[in-house]
């Protein structure tokens, strides 16, 4: 009767080793698992980092393009007002010149009928062409010099220079004829260095005498500088 204990003893054991081992096993599965979770975990939030980036970035891009687009559109808008202004200073110059061809197309007119009468053209300016009434015709030089000058300092260059050629086409013995023709170099200075330089010589050439002669020898040496001829330069301010 006795010896069925030690039977029972080790077969108590051999399952107390067999559950432990259970056990064991289930811990390093749970282990495992939390292991494998983390990790899982640990890319899902990489990946999320990645694509929170990726948003910004785009993010970022449409503002930049926003903003541009927004630049893009108020440059346009001021080109377009710029190009307006400027048409209307040339319909303004254009509107005079028609003025003037009428006045000179009726005076022609008016010749074709009878004799031309003695012009009294005492009480207008030198170089001032004037009308059968012996009145200036059209706009004066002092009116039609201020009118380029005035598109000179608002910077419409195209426009400035049609004005200066005409008031000097009209008016060629005016004394602001050198004037003019400086400011034409000016208006080519920042955007045709050579043009510039082609009539700033034109200025010394024509109107030795002048005031603005010195004004454009000064110039042409400060071109030749930045050409790098220095002995032009030096020519030029001697």
């Amino acid at each position: 009767m006795t010896r069925p204990l030690p039977l029972l003893f080790g077969l108590g054991l051999i399952a107390g080793c067999a559950l432990k081992g259970d056990v064991r096993r289930v811990e390093l599965q749970v282990e495992a698992l939390r292991v494998e979770r983390a990790r899982a975990d640990s890319q899902h939030a990489a990946q999320l980092d990645t694509v929170r980036a990726l948003l910004a970035a785009v993010q970022d891009r449409i503002a930049a393009q926003q903003a541009y687009l927004v630049q893009l559109r108020g440059d346009m808008k001021t080109d377009l007002l710029a190009v307006q202004q400027q048409l209307v200073s040339v319909q303004e110059l254009t509107g005079q010149s028609q003025q003037r061809l009428t006045e000179l197309r009726g005076r022609l007119e008016e010749q074709a009928r009878q004799p031309v009468p003695a012009l009294d053209t005492t009480r207008a300016g030198p170089g001032v062409p004037v009308g059968p009434s012996g009145n200036p015709a059209g706009p004066g030089p002092d009116q039609m010099y201020d009118l380029a000058y005035q598109q000179y300092r608002a910077s419409r260059y195209s426009t400035a220079r049609l004005g200066f050629r005409e008031f000097m086409r009209v008016f060629p013995t005016n004394e602001r004829a050198p004037d003019a023709l400086y400011f034409i170099g000016e208006s080519f200075a920042g955007e045709n260095p050579d043009s510039a330089a082609a009539v700033y010589q034109q200025v010394v050439k024509t109107y030795p005498n002048s005031s603005r002669a010195p004004s454009a020898l000064y110039k042409l040496g400060l071109l030749a500088e930045q050409r790098g001829d220095k002995a032009a330069a030096r020519q030029y301010f001697s």
